[in-house]
C-alpha cells in the first residue's frame, strides 16, 4: 500500500471553513431545553486522559495548530480519568495558556466510556470530535472528518488502516472484536472496519441523546444507526506510542463482547423482554426434550445403561444454569439503567472543572 501524503488529502483551510459552515445542526427533543452560552462554539474536541502527562503538552500544541487552521470557534475538553502521574498539572498549565481549554477532573478512574460521557455532557459545540490522548490519533485528520461530515453525514468514524500496535495483544483482538460486532449488528445499516477507533466526529444531537455504560463508547455508531442517522468511515493516520503505556489488551475483548450482547438486547428487546426470554426458553426446552427423546431411543434400541441419563441431566442443568446467569445479568443491566436514567445520575464523580 502506498503511503499517503497529508497534503494530497487535507482540504484547503478556506474551502473547509465554507464546507463546515454548510453543515446543518441536528436537533432532537433531548437537547432543546438546555441552557448554553449566547454564542457556543461550532466545534468541541473531547480528549479522555489517563496518565498522559508527557503527551498532554504535545497534543495540546497540535490541536491548537490544527484548530486555528480550521478557523471556527472551538473548545477543547480534556477529561482526566483519575490520572496519578501529574497529568492534572499538565492540564492546569494548558488551561492557563489557552482560553479554549476546559478540563473535567474525576475523583478516580471510571473508564473511557465515563470520560467520554462527561465530555459529551459538558460540550457545547454543534460538532463534536473525540480522540485519544496518547498521540496515536493524529489531530491533522480532524479537517478530513469534518470535510466528510459536510458531505451530508451525521457521524464520521476513523479507520486505523495501518495500525502501529502490537499484533498479538492489540491488532488481533481488535480484528476479532470488529468481526464479531459486525456479525451481531447485521441489519442495523452499519458495518465498520474499526469500531474501537476513538477518532470520530459527531453532530451534537447524537452525543446529547445517547446514554453510555460499561465499554459502550465504541458502539456509538450502532446507537446512531438506530436513531436513523447517516454514518460514514474514512481511513485515518495512526502513530506509534512514544510516551506512557498502553491501557488496553486482551482482557478487554471479553468485556466488549459482553457489552455487545447487552447492546443487542436493548436494541431488539428492551421494550418487550418477554420476546427475548420466550425465545431462549423455547430453545432450551426444545433442546431438553430432544435430549430426553434421544436418551429414550438409545435405551430402547441400543440397550444403553440408565447412567447416561444422569450425565444428560447434569449437562442440561449446566446449560440452564449458564443461561440463568446471563438472564440475571441482563436483568441487572435493566435495573442499573432504570436507576441512573430515572434518577438522572451519572456514573462518575467530578472533582473539579477548570477553564471555560
Amino acid at each position: 500500500m502506498t503511503k499517503r501524503r497529508d497534503d494530497d488529502i487535507r482540504p484547503a483551510p478556506q474551502d473547509l471553513h465554507d464546507r463546515i459552515g454548510s453543515i446543518e445542526p441536528m436537533r432532537m427533543v433531548g437537547d432543546l431545553d438546555e441552557t448554553t452560552d449566547a454564542a457556543p462554539p461550532t466545534l468541541s474536541v473531547i480528549v479522555p486522559i489517563l496518565n498522559e502527562a508527557e503527551n498532554i503538552p504535545i497534543l495540546h500544541a497540535e490541536l491548537r495548530e490544527v484548530l486555528s487552521g480550521i478557523d471556527q470557534s472551538h473548545e477543547i475538553i480534556f477529561v482526566d480519568d483519575g490520572s496519578t502521574d501529574g497529568s492534572d498539572r499538565a492540564l492546569a498549565a494548558a488551561v492557563d495558556a489557552d482560553p479554549h481549554v476546559r478540563v473535567i477532573e474525576f475523583r478516580r478512574n471510571y473508564g473511557q466510556t465515563a470520560a467520554l460521557s462527561a465530555g459529551f455532557k459538558l460540550c457545547r459545540g454543534e460538532i463534536v470530535v473525540t480522540l485519544d490522548g496518547d498521540l496515536q490519533n493524529d489531530p491533522r485528520d480532524i479537517p478530513r472528518l469534518l470535510d466528510t461530515m459536510a458531505e451530508g453525514h451525521d457521524l464520521v468514524n476513523g479507520w486505523r488502516v495501518n495500525r502501529c500496535d502490537a499484533a498479538l495483544s492489540r491488532r488481533l483482538p481488535s480484528w476479532l472484536a470488529n468481526r464479531i460486532i459486525n456479525k451481531l449488528i447485521e441489519g442495523t445499516g452499519v458495518q465498520l472496519h474499526d469500531f474501537g477507533c476513538t477518532l470520530k466526529a459527531y453532530k451534537r444531537g447524537i452525543v446529547k441523546n445517547i446514554r453510555l455504560y460499561g465499554e459502550m463508547h465504541r458502539f456509538i455508531p450502532v446507537f446512531a444507526a438506530w436513531l436513523g442517522v447517516s454514518v460514514a468511515e474514512i481511513p485515518v493516520n495512526h502513530r506509534p506510542r512514544t510516551h506512557g503505556e498502553a491501557k488496553y489488551g486482551l482482557s478487554r475483548v471479553m468485556r466488549v463482547i459482553l457489552d455487545l450482547i447487552v447492546v443487542r438486547f436493548f436494541a431488539d428487546y428492551s421494550t418487550r423482554p418477554i420476546q427475548f426470554f420466550g425465545r431462549i426458553a423455547a430453545l432450551t426446552t426444545g433442546a431438553g426434550l430432544a435430549g430426553v427423546a434421544g436418551l429414550w431411543l438409545l435405551r430402547v434400541f441400543a440397550g444403553l445403561p440408565v447412567s447416561l441419563g444422569a450425565l444428560f441431566i447434569l449437562a442440561a442443568l449446566a446449560c440452564i444454569s449458564g443461561l440463568q446467569i446471563v438472564f440475571m445479568g441482563l436483568t441487572g443491566e435493566l435495573l442499573v439503567r432504570s436507576y441512573f436514567e430515572g434518577q438522572h445520575k451519572d456514573q462518575f464523580v467530578v472533582r473539579r472543572v477548570m477553564g471555560g
